[in-house]
């Protein structure tokens, strides 16, 4: 994010709704053990689950909504920005986003930018999956709970930084029966433009189990303040993930064979 001095910003993009951190329910039947188990293969098996997760995740439709405040000296709203929208399905069955409420923004500091709209889509709700683990240094660090659920406990941050793409830094908790990631705190990083007072805020986002199998995001919370050359913001979001549907798409069965149109059908044989 970065800080302006005037009141006129660019239409709604973010929106969101305070709420309560969800829980979820766990799978019975899927522990797997990890009495010494090394942790490059716990990393191994969890990055190989999340990779199956994300590829589901393309076949849901969902609600997405997420709120942005400013806050003052005294801790009071001074400014808000929010969108709310749907992620579904097009007539063809193409993945696509459509905007249900966007209200103009009232932030008086504040603007955001491309780097905040990544953040907002892929870190996050971050995912690390086979495919990307490459990319980071993924340390182990113990067992600990998140919401009363054992997991591992790892710290990721990106080996290296290329222009123009965003990464998630801090920590991520994994569950140690269902091997997929259940929080994350941290930070979205990536190379910014010399002399560009671009600010990003701490989070926090919690997964629950759709369907009994996926751990889907469905809250995001920061309350951070951002420190720009020009002074402090104190800022507070939130995002929701809510709503989550199996896209099954469209399908026609025939039965039996299509005739042209225009052409008689034989007659059947006289019936003896």
């Amino acid at each position: 994010m970065r800080r302006i001095y005037n009141s006129v910003l660019a239409a709604a993009m973010i929106a969101g709704m305070t709420a309560a951190i969800p829980g979820g329910a766990r799978a019975a039947d899927t522990k797997v053990e990890s009495k010494d188990v090394p942790p490059e293969e716990i990393i191994a098996k969890f990055a190989a689950k999340e990779a199956e997760f994300a590829k589901a995740r393309e076949n849901y439709t969902y609600r997405q909504t997420v709120r942005i405040l400013e806050l003052d000296e005294a801790g009071g709203t001074r400014g808000k920005h929010e969108m709310v929208s749907d992620i579904i399905f097009s007539a063809d069955s193409k993945r696509t986003e459509k905007v249900v409420r966007a209200p103009v923004s009232t932030l008086k500091n504040l603007l955001l930018t491309p780097e905040d709209e990544q953040d907002l889509r892929n870190v996050q709700p971050f995912v690390l999956t086979t495919t990307e683990i490459p990319l980071y240094d993924v340390r182990y660090l113990g067992r600990q709970k998140a919401d009363e659920i054992p997991c591992y406990l790892f710290a990721v941050k990106p080996k290296k930084m290329e222009p123009g793409k965003r990464y998630f830094e801090g920590q991520i908790w994994v569950d140690d029966r269902d091997l997929q990631i259940v929080k994350t705190y941290g930070k979205g990083v990536g190379i910014i433009k010399k002399g560009s007072d671009n600010q990003f805020p701490r989070f926090e986002t919690y997964r629950e189990q759709i369907d009994k199998k996926y751990w889907f995001p469905t809250y995001t919370r920061a309350d951070d303040t951002l420190h720009f050359q020009n002074g402090p913001q104190r800022i507070r979001m939130t995002v929701k993930y809510e709503d989550y549907k199996r896209f099954e798409g469209k399908s026609t069965i025939k039965f039996g064979e299509v005739l042209e149109e225009g052409k008689d059908q034989k007659p059947e044989p006289p019936k003896k």
